[in-house]
Formats: structure tokens, C-alpha cells, sequence
């Protein structure tokens, strides 16, 4: 038995050419894979002669959602989950004036409030308001469990000029899976 039907290839092929797909990776997020994901857009983002000031954008963003991903995936649990759990999703498009990157990863349905919450509040933030919490936070200087001090979001939603478009889908009683969008415009 195929994993896909072979007959299904070509139209994923041709969804993932459709939504101008660049890069699309499924599984275990190790700090060798951040730094291979870096190279091939690298690469990808040289080929298609994209401007500086939009690769250093595109690239700081995609350091940051990969981080999140890297940093809560927790690694302290992973021999009581099953492997699916440890697993995340990562897709990032260009169309014709923006990247988008998006994530996906499963966390503790327990965390998704705290998550929601603040994620709402960035969104609720101008550009301004988003520089004042950051470095807020930042002098508050309080690092989490992970060693992070919660900046991720927020510099995503700063430095993407964008509202932060997400999701959670609840798997079970304790699992729940978080997808994340960022668009960030040229």
C-alpha cells in the first residue's frame, strides 16, 4: 500500500504549484534542520533575484516562526508522546507581493488560552504599541520554562507589519494543534 495514491501526485503537485509553494516540510524539527530550511530559501529566494531588504525580512521572520517551532516542541516529554506529536509543519509561499509562512504543531490544549491571549492582544496592538510591549517585556526580562521570554510573537507581528492569522484545532482531552500564518509583504 502507497503512502499517496500514485494517481494523487501529480494534483498535490499541482495545489503546492497553485498556491506558490516554495518550500513544504512535515516531521521533527532538529536545530540541523533549521539551519538546511535557511539555506534552501536562501538559495530559492537568490534564484528568483529577490531583493535585500525583502530576503532580510522574509529571513528574520522564518528565524523566528522556526524557533518557535524548535523551542515548544517539549522535549522533556517526548518518549510518553506518540511521534506525531513531536512533529510540526512548516509551508512557505510566495505570491505576487508577499511571502507567507505557516506553521503548525501540536502543544498542551492546557496552554492554549495563555497562548490565545496574548496572541489577540498583539493583534489588538498598532506598530507603536507592538515596540512599547516588546521592549516591555524584554525589560521585564522573565524567561519561561523553554529559556524564552515570549518575544517570538511579538516580533513576528513587528517585523511582518501584520496581523497574526491563527488557529487551534483540538485533537483530544489534552492535545490541540496550533497553526500559525504570517504574511509579509514587500
Amino acid at each position: 500500500m502507497h503512502v499517496v495514491r500514485v494517481d494523487k501526485v501529480y494534483e498535490i503537485y499541482k495545489q503546492l504549484e497553485e498556491k506558490n509553494v516554495l518550500l513544504s516540510f512535515k516531521g521533527m524539527i532538529t536545530s540541523e534542520l533549521l539551519t538546511t530550511i535557511l539555506q534552501i530559501m536562501e538559495s530559492k529566494m537568490d534564484h528568483i533575484d529577490e531583493k535585500p531588504k525583502v530576503k532580510k525580512k522574509v529571513f528574520n521572520i522564518l528565524v523566528e516562526c522556526l524557533q518557535n517551532l524548535y523551542h515548544h516542541i517539549d522535549q522533556d516529554d517526548v518518549i510518553h508522546v506518540p511521534l506525531e506529536d513531536k512533529s510540526a509543519l512548516l509551508m512557505i509561499a510566495k505570491r505576487e507581493n508577499e511571502y507567507e509562512i505557516t506553521t503548525g504543531n501540536y502543544m498542551k490544549t492546557q496552554d492554549v488560552p495563555a497562548l490565545k491571549d496574548k496572541l489577540e492582544l498583539v493583534n489588538s496592538m498598532d506598530k507603536a504599541e507592538l515596540k512599547a510591549y516588546y521592549k516591555k517585556v524584554l525589560s521585564e526580562g522573565s524567561l519561561s520554562s523553554k529559556g524564552t521570554a515570549g518575544l517570538g510573537m511579538i516580533d513576528i507581528a513587528r517585523k511582518s507589519g501584520e496581523k497574526l492569522d491563527f488557529s487551534f484545532s483540538p485533537i483530544n482531552d489534552t492535545t490541540t494543534f496550533f497553526s500559525l500564518a504570517v504574511k509579509i509583504a514587500e
